[in-house]
């Protein structure tokens, strides 16, 4: 599998459409019965785009992803991602894929603490591994890298001209997966990173809240802070959600009992622990980078937001791969910044009175 086909900005594979609609209409009532009456849903025409992209259901689910039981094993939405995303249909597919940020976001730093269960998560990672893991048929995704010690076209070389054909260098990027069928600590990050590389493949279909929230979590695994500054405490106001802007967008569009809601909001505040730094092996850090490339350098780095949280988690990764001194790591961060900070100090917009010149590269009237 070569690293150029591994950006598809298609859905994933197609069954039969009458099969499909039955499943998209059976998660569809399974959902309603986990977070109540879902307005958008019932006056939408295309059900799937909505899950996707509509912003008060996505903060509903992300508010219930990150209460503290939230990874339990008997945890409803949890089993639905999961069988949500087992049902085979890709637009569904798509939906569970874009809160990959938030529960990988929250997996690595609880399971550091190992103070709650964390099945749901798991088995929900589990199974975007085990997608991934058939779609490459035990192929590993490999890129190919001109051999330098070989003679330009573009100059005249002293050495012999060799009669061979230039041999091809493969580099292995991600190696070729197992299957496995239960998180160990020492397939985490194997097993985070394969579910990360999957995200990537599809990151032109994710909307542009769950590219943030990855950003943002990413510099919590860096730093065990949500800013990057101050005491490592929980950054309630922006991983674990608005509480009152949750609480009335749940009670006023999908039925929850406020009350309920309440009580919620008081048991994450006081149980939630502190955030701790997760380890970040090359095989975890390397699809996070690609991922924070795309929302560096990609078709939507003209979105500030986004661009800033890129940046900052990207700066707090290469502060960490300091202090690590991780040789490869310290290199991949500080080439992504540069090349990050570059991207943002570009003008999107044409200067018509610039003129080029190939001896003075830019010169403006």
């Amino acid at each position: 599998m070569s690293l150029l086909d591994d950006e598809d900005n298609t859905p994933f594979e197609t069954s039969n459409t009458s099969d499909l609609d039955l499943k998209l209409q059976y998660s569809i009532e399974t959902l309603t019965q986990i977070l109540g009456p879902i307005p958008s849903l019932s006056s939408s025409q295309d059900s799937s785009l909505t899950l996707l992209h509509d912003t008060n259901l996505t903060q509903t689910i992300s508010t219930h992803l990150k209460l503290p039981n939230s990874g339990a094993g008997d945890n409803n939405l949890c089993r639905w991602l999961y069988d949500t995303f087992q049902s085979s249909h890709p637009d569904l597919q798509l939906v569970v894929l874009s809160f990959l940020p938030i529960i990988a976001g929250l997996y690595l730093p609880r399971a550091v603490l190992r103070a709650t269960s964390l099945a749901g998560f798991e088995a929900i990672l589990l199974a975007l591994y085990a997608h991934e893991t058939t779609s490459r048929d035990g192929q590993p995704i490999t890129v190919s890298i001109p051999d330098l010690s070989n003679s330009s076209l573009y100059h005249e070389s002293k050495a012999p001209i060799k009669n061979k054909a230039v041999e091809l260098n493969m580099t292995i990027v991600s190696p070729s997966l197992e299957p496995h069928g239960t998180v160990r600590s020492t397939r985490r990050a194997r097993i985070v990173g394969v579910a990360l590389e999957l995200y990537y493949k599809k990151i032109a279909l994710m909307p542009m809240s769950s590219k943030i929230e990855f950003c943002k979590f990413c510099l919590v695994w860096a730093t065990g802070k949500e800013d990057g500054d101050g005491e490592d405490s929980v950054g309630k106001k922006s991983l674990l959600g608005d509480q009152k802007e949750a609480s009335s967008s749940s009670n006023g569009d999908h039925g929850v009992d406020g009350s309920k809601e309440k009580r919620e909001m008081k048991e994450e505040l006081s149980e939630e622990k502190s955030w701790r730094r997760v380890p970040l092996p090359w095989e975890l850090l390397q699809p996070a980078l690609r991922i924070l490339g795309h929302c560096l350098m990609g078709p939507n780095r003209t979105n500030k937001e986004l661009t800033d949280a890129a940046l900052s988690a990207t700066k707090s990764l290469h502060a960490r791969a300091l202090q690590d001194v991780d040789s490869q790591a310290i290199l991949a961060t500080g080439s992504l910044l540069r090349l990050g900070t570059m991207a943002s100090e570009t003008s999107t917009e044409p200067d018509h009175t610039e003129i080029r010149d190939y001896m003075n590269p830019v010169i403006s009237l």
